[in-house]
């Protein structure tokens, strides 16, 4: 199994610097089973941002794209449904209204938002079939409305459990937008939980974005036995700021003793893209 992995395009004049046919062309000389994108599709979540967004993941000619939102993408009261307008519209797994959570917004009141879907949180499973292996893609929203930092719901990851347990597969992989392991300014504030979710269900590959800034951890459990990967990738392409590293990164062999990692570093000179490989291992 193959995975290329892009994160952070922020689509929208502040953030997007790059030239979307050489990035496709780029992108798709890559033989991916499965392309993740881990969030920050757009810059403010304009519904004019999701649907560049959406123009460009379209362009990329892998049939399996599996994108999650990031702290970017909710930035508007309508993100959950642009998102799945123009996004990705897995079908999602929510909770009733009656449960007593702690994230905010989660639930928006209906009488003053007007909006279809008032369940803000998009989390979701895709079994997808590569090689005769069932693949387990779970996707965890780990943003909050209207902040930058990240919150993941107990009661959500207990909904999404369930449905995970009701599912055959072999390989699970979890994608979100913030670092399960890392710190930064804005952080997911309860990494904890999602470490738990992640050990739960042996899950032993994380995908996640956010920083901008390419980080690889192994961490090993001494107590409970259970490792994982993290893999957290830069932008794909943005401008805003100087420490910003520009790249995608392609997986080969996922989950065999065979797996190496490229690193795919992006230069931007004008409208020009240039492009250097690196094999980490």
């Amino acid at each position: 199994m193959n995975i290329l992995h892009i994160t952070d395009m922020h689509f929208g004049p502040r953030h997007w610097d790059g030239n979307d046919k050489l990035l496709l062309e780029k992108i798709n000389s890559y033989n991916a089973d499965i392309v993740i994108n881990t969030g920050d599709n757009t810059t403010d979540g304009m519904e004019s941002e999701f649907a560049q967004a959406g123009k460009f993941l379209k362009g990329i000619t892998c049939k399996n794209i599996i994108s999650t939102p990031g702290n970017h993408d909710k930035r508007n009261m309508r993100s959950h449904e642009l998102f799945q307008q123009y996004i990705d519209d897995s079908e999602i797994i929510t909770i009733s209204n009656k449960i007593k959570t702690t994230k905010k917004h989660l639930f928006l009141n209906s009488e003053i938002s007007k909006l279809n879907d008032h369940f803000t949180d998009i989390n979701f499973v895709k079994s997808i079939d590569i090689s005769g292996e069932k693949v387990l893609v779970i996707s965890i929203d780990s943003n909050e409305l209207y902040n930058d930092d990240g919150y993941v719901e107990k009661k959500v990851l207990k909904a999404v459990s369930k449905v995970i347990k009701q599912t055959k597969y072999d390989i699970p992989l979890l994608i979100t937008h913030h670092s399960v392991l890392g710190t930064d300014e804005c952080p997911l504030k309860n990494s904890a939980t999602l470490i738990d979710f992640v050990q739960k269900h042996k899950i032993k590959h994380v995908f996640c974005g956010h920083t901008h800034i390419l980080e690889l951890m192994r961490t090993n459990d001494l107590y409970y036995g259970h490792k994982f990967d993290q893999y957290r990738c830069g932008s794909l392409s943005s401008s805003n700021h100087p420490s910003d590293d520009n790249m995608f990164i392609y997986y080969e062999n996922v989950g065999t003793k065979n797996m190496h990692l490229y690193v795919i570093r992006i230069f931007i000179e004008g409208d020009q893209l240039f492009f250097r490989e690196k094999k980490v291992f």
